[in-house]
């Protein structure tokens, strides 16, 4: 265990928290500690928001060339700890370790130079009329990230805001924590200025609602639950913050009737359970045309038969457990859930998979013959459960997708990708994939409804960390 894991970030600085209060980060392959911090408090938040606010002035005023030689180093020291990262991520929240080294690790690396280069092309200032019309940082930032893909969300918070000349607070997940301090220790050899980042481990209720209602915070950008999302803007209102949120999601996956249903159904059952499903924008919902429900229903059986639970230290391991018990729980309640209110049983269900008898492992599991007023197609499970649900035109599919209260992501396939293209400008989401493409970093990645507001990624999330500023008459000055 690193010597400041039960230490805080502040100021440049490793430093105790105000009262010591110990915390064991659990391995949910094995159910056992694999490390240990400590929780913070209002009193650590003080310090770290105190220290932002006296760096922000240097900082904020550095020019884009001494903000890019920043970013750059950040990447080189990033490369070195690649491996530490990886195994950090896998030992925490239980991702496969080849997973967790080859996408979850690569993926901050990925925001950070996405960053470089939005910044390398910005311009802060121009003329409108007469008018200066100029860019300017936001101020200190507070974030609160997930657990689930801990690097990604880190960076692509911190990346951006850095790029921008903000100052930030940032509160990783008490679930995994780990990998938070290995990229503090890397912005920290990276020579970030003392104050600019700042790090607090802790709950959300104390230092997350501290963070939300401290008047010296400029901006809260959080990731994590709907739920946790309307406490950071309740907790924000009374300073009139502003609020980004990336929340959750029930995306729907759209079979047009034109696609190779086996071939397509094997592509959206692994993307479903994908980092044992803990992906706020997974393709949970699969919707196919109801007279190929039967032909659907087999290829899903079959895919998932190659799903080889186990050991994420073992290099055949395709999904690994939950993070955490009460993940565990909450997976096999909605389970359970889905088979009292009648959905067919096609894979999986509760429980560990045979073998398994200790860690948070769950079967991935296939519903079929769902309708969209049950549970599981309405709630985010955030688990390997695929729910099929069958349509009988494409202008009800497309109703089905959104009939939901989220609006994250969306999925649509077709022999025909101009049809395809016609049918996602019809959903309510913030992103849509088509044929299986890829996410594109610099691109914009967010909500509609009841999945956030805001925007991440790219050039609209780096333009979240900045305010508009209009100088009249500067142009004839």
């Amino acid at each position: 265990m690193s010597d400041n894991n039960l230490k805080f970030y502040i100021n440049g600085r490793w430093i105790d928290p105000a009262v010591p209060k110990k915390l064991d980060v659990i391995n949910p392959a094995t159910e056992a500690p694999c490390g240990a911090i400590s929780l913070g408090s209002g009193a650590d938040i003080d310090k770290a928001v105190s220290a932002a606010r006296a760096a922000f002035d240097d900082f904020s005023r550095t020019s884009k060339q001494e903000r890019l030689n920043l970013l750059n180093k950040i990447v080189d020291v990033y490369h070195s700890r690649l491996d530490d990262l990886g195994h950090a991520i896998s030992d925490e929240m239980g991702a496969p370790l080849d997973f967790a080294k080859k996408v979850q690790a690569p993926s901050g690396l990925a925001h950070i130079k996405t960053a470089v280069r939005v910044l390398s092309e910005y311009e802060f200032e121009e003329i409108n009329g007469s008018t200066l019309m100029r860019k300017e940082p936001v101020g200190v930032v507070g974030m609160i990230t997930p657990w689930n893909w801990p690097q990604n969300q880190i960076a692509c918070k911190v990346a951006p805001a850095l790029a921008a000349g903000c100052t930030m607070v940032l509160k990783p997940s008490e679930i995994a924590p780990l990998d938070a301090i290995i990229f503090s220790e890397i912005l920290h050899e990276a020579g970030v200025p003392a104050g600019v980042f700042n790090l607090v481990n802790g709950d959300g209720p104390t230092v997350g609602e501290a963070m939300s209602g401290h008047p010296g915070i400029d901006m809260m950008s959080f990731t994590g639950s709907t739920r946790g999302g309307i406490a950071v803007a309740k907790g924000s209102a009374d300073s009139v913050k502003r609020v980004t949120q990336e929340l959750g999601g029930k995306s729907a996956n759209i079979l047009l009737d034109d696609v190779d249903i086996a071939k397509t159904v094997k592509g959206g059952v692994f993307g479903c359970v994908s980092n044992t499903g803990q992906s706020c924008n997974a393709p949970s919902r699969m919707l196919v045309p109801i007279d190929k429900m039967s032909e659907a229903i087999a290829a899903a059986k079959a895919t998932s038969a190659k799903i080889s639970v186990g050991d994420p230290r073992d290099g055949g391991t395709t999904m690994g457990p939950l993070a955490s018990k009460m993940q565990f729980d909450k997976v096999n309640r909605l389970i359970e859930k889905g088979i009292e209110e009648g959905a067919e049983l096609v894979t999986g269900g509760p429980g560990r998979p045979d073998g398994l008898d200790r860690g948070y492992y769950v079967r991935p599991t296939v519903f079929a013959n769902v309708t969209n007023d049950m549970t599981i197609a309405q709630e985010e499970i955030f688990g390997p459960v695929l729910s099929i649900i069958g349509y009988a035109s494409e202008d009800e599919a497309v109703a089905i997708a959104n009939d939901t209260p989220y609006g994250l992501s969306g999925y649509v396939s077709s022999a025909d990708p101009e049809r395809a293209a016609n049918v996602a400008r019809r959903l309510r989401t913030g992103n849509v994939h088509i044929n299986g493409a890829m996410p594109d970093l610099s691109a914009s990645f967010g909500g509609y409804k009841q999945s956030g507001n805001g925007r991440e990624w790219g050039v609209h999330g780096f333009e979240e960390f900045l305010e508009v500023k209009a100088i009249f008459g500067a142009a004839a000055a």
